[in-house]
């Protein structure tokens, strides 16, 4: 398994010292690593504008300009998908990693066995939720987790996937479609539906696991069901 990770920390020795481990970590794991590092928060940032597509982010959080919170809080906003651990000597901003959704929160000096049982975690839910659906949202590369997904409508020429978030894209749902896998099934002309989100069906609508009901079409109710039996 290919894994790609950022190392952001302005500390050099701090750097090299992750990078080490992790590379060790990689080594053992017979994990294809390809890792990049960076000593700003700016310099990632500028980086990341043209090349998003990291699995795995290590962070210090106390940098000079941009801190490591605030710079997780930008890649946030277009990426849920990224597996974020904070690397820090304070444990003052513990309660904002929860906020972009970290991983895990280290404290230097890293400690082996912790590192690498916290790397081993961000590999298993990388492999996970491997599949993702690339989304181009006005200029803006987004990478959705298929597990996220709980269903992809179409208004005019539009279609809205429905994940934590909505991403709206100009294309086609047979096009989408083709990037999906089995646990999505499609229900009339306009709307495909994960299969595990779904909490019970009618004869007029699908009720998924949050709550949202969607309209079931005429004649679908059974294709539905059997399908949802198939899937699990």
């Amino acid at each position: 398994m290919t894994l790609c990770a950022a190392i952001c920390d302005d500390s050099p020795a701090d750097r090299l010292a992750v990078q080490t481990m992790l590379s060790a970590w990689a080594q053992a794991r017979q994990v294809d690593l390809q890792t990049d590092c960076f000593p700003s928060a700016e310099q990632f940032l500028f980086h990341y504008a043209d090349f998003p597509q990291y699995d795995l982010l290590l962070l210090d959080v106390e940098m000079s300009a941009m801190d490591g919170v605030t710079m997780a809080k930008e890649v946030r906003k277009t990426n849920e998908t990224v597996e974020i651990v904070f690397i820090t000597g304070y444990t003052d901003y513990i309660a904002e990693g929860y906020d972009v959704g970290a991983l895990h929160y280290l404290v230097k000096p890293l400690h082996r066995e912790k590192f690498f049982a916290v790397l081993d975690k961000a590999l298993s839910r990388r492999a996970k939720n491997a599949r993702c659906l690339t989304l181009d949202c006005g200029g803006t590369l987004a990478r959705v987790s298929l597990p996220e997904i709980r269903y992809l409508d179409v208004q005019h020429n539009y279609v809205t996937v429905h994940a934590s978030r909505d991403y709206t894209v100009k294309r086609t749902l047979k096009d989408i479609a083709t990037e999906l896998d089995g646990r999505f099934f499609q229900v009339g002309r306009s709307l495909i539906v994960n299969l595990h989100c779904i909490r019970r069906v009618t004869k007029q609508e699908i009720v998924l696991a949050d709550g949202t009901a969607l309209p079931l079409p005429r004649g679908a109710y059974e294709p539905l069901n059997r399908a949802i039996i198939q899937e699990g």
